[in-house]
Order: C-alpha cells, then sequence, then structure tokens
C-alpha cells in the first residue's frame, strides 16, 4: 500500500505548488482546478485571437502568426499535462481506495479460511499493490520523458525563430544597405570627376604668343 501512494505522489509534478501540497495531503479540490485550467484556456485562445488581428497590421506577418501559434500550443500543452496529471492522481486514489479495502480483508482472516489460504490472500494482495506502483512509476517516468523532449523541442524552435527573426531583420535593412552603398559610389565617382577637371584645367597648354607688330612705315616726303 505505501508503494502504491508514494508511486501516486510521484504523478504531482505535472501540478502547481499549491496543488500539490493539497494533494499529497490528500485535500485537493479537483474541480476547482479544472475550472482553474478551463479559464487559462479560455486566456490564451482570447489572446491569441488579439495576437494574431495584430500580426496582420505587421510587415512580417507570417512570422507573427507563425510565433504566436507556437506560443499558443506551448502554453495549452502545458494545460493539457496538468489535466492529464490531475486524471492520474483521481485515479491512484480510488485504485488506491480499493486496493485498502482489498488489504483490510486479507488482514482480517475469515474464519472459514485456512492459513495457507490467508497467506495465499496476503500474497495475492501484495503483488497487486507492486503492479500498481510499478504502473504509476512507470507513467512518471514516461511524463518525464515527455517533458524533457518538450524541453527540447521549444530550445530548437526558439534557435530557429531568432534565426528567422535576424535573417528577416537584415532583409528589412538590406534595401537601406543598397541605398547607402549607391549614394557612396556617387560620390565618389563625383569626387573623381571633379579633381579630373582641376588636373585638366592645370595642365591645359597656354595660347599662343601674338605676331609682333610690323615695323612703323617711313613718312612720304
Amino acid at each position: 500500500m505505501k508503494k502504491t501512494v508514494l508511486a501516486a505522489l510521484i504523478a504531482l509534478g505535472s501540478l502547481p505548488l499549491w496543488a500539490q501540497s493539497n494533494a499529497a495531503a490528500g485535500s485537493a479540490d479537483f474541480e476547482t482546478e479544472r475550472s482553474r485550467l478551463s479559464a487559462e484556456r479560455a486566456a490564451i485562445e482570447a489572446r491569441f485571437e488579439k495576437e494574431r488581428a495584430a500580426c496582420y497590421q505587421k510587415f512580417a506577418v507570417e512570422d507573427c502568426l507563425r510565433d504566436s501559434r507556437k506560443r499558443r500550443r506551448s502554453e495549452t500543452d502545458h494545460i493539457k499535462r496538468q489535466e492529464a496529471a490531475i486524471n492520474d492522481i483521481e485515479r491512484q486514489r480510488r485504485g488506491a481506495a480499493e486496493l485498502e479495502k482489498l488489504d483490510r480483508k486479507a488482514v482480517t482472516p475469515r474464519t472459514q479460511d485456512t492459513p495457507q489460504q490467508q497467506e495465499e490472500a496476503r500474497k495475492a494482495q501484495r503483488d497487486r499493490e507492486q503492479r500498481a506502483a510499478d504502473h504509476a512509476a512507470s507513467r512518471a517516468a514516461t511524463a518525464a520523458e515527455a517533458e524533457e523532449r518538450r524541453r527540447q523541442f521549444e530550445a530548437k524552435q526558439k534557435a530557429q525563430a531568432e534565426e528567422q527573426a535576424k535573417a528577416a531583420r537584415e532583409r528589412a535593412a538590406a534595401p537601406a544597405a543598397v541605398e547607402r552603398f549607391e549614394a557612396k559610389q556617387r560620390r565618389a565617382a563625383e569626387h573623381r570627376a571633379d579633381r579630373e577637371r582641376q588636373n585638366a584645367e592645370r595642365t591645359k597648354p597656354r595660347g599662343a604668343p601674338l605676331p609682333p607688330a610690323p615695323p612703323a612705315s617711313a613718312p612720304v616726303r
């Protein structure tokens, strides 16, 4: 029985801290928790619709929509994991209660049972408890592996999103860079043309000297 209860508590890791402590104490209000998760899901959907409308006002519409969808999927998956944990704990509680009933029956020997029959009943009870504990531990290990895969996937998605955002910024900045380069080239060409014109004026040959004036003619007598 102790192993079964311990295995049930392992699944609490997917719940918020307050729900973990309440569930461990056996006083968790799972209906209230489900209502909270439902409200969170509605808030996620409402925020997604607002972000979707805002994306269509931006230049990079598809990048904006992709980021919004990724955020929505991640948050929704987190809610699903919490709901699955609640369902697991409730099932384990019901199973533990049934096992406890069987355990009480097993430890209360029936007058009509022989000592061998009583020992066989106790052994069968221990086997059932062990199977339940193994099953719960397996589910907890599977959930932990799934969480690790999710973290790795989100890290990869984040890296890809950052690369795409960088590429988008570079594409947006490219026209301005081309314009600056062309302006620089024009200024350089104008500077070269001015220098060549100045050089040509300095090296231009001077005009030919005027011919000498003819000698003055003698006066007529």
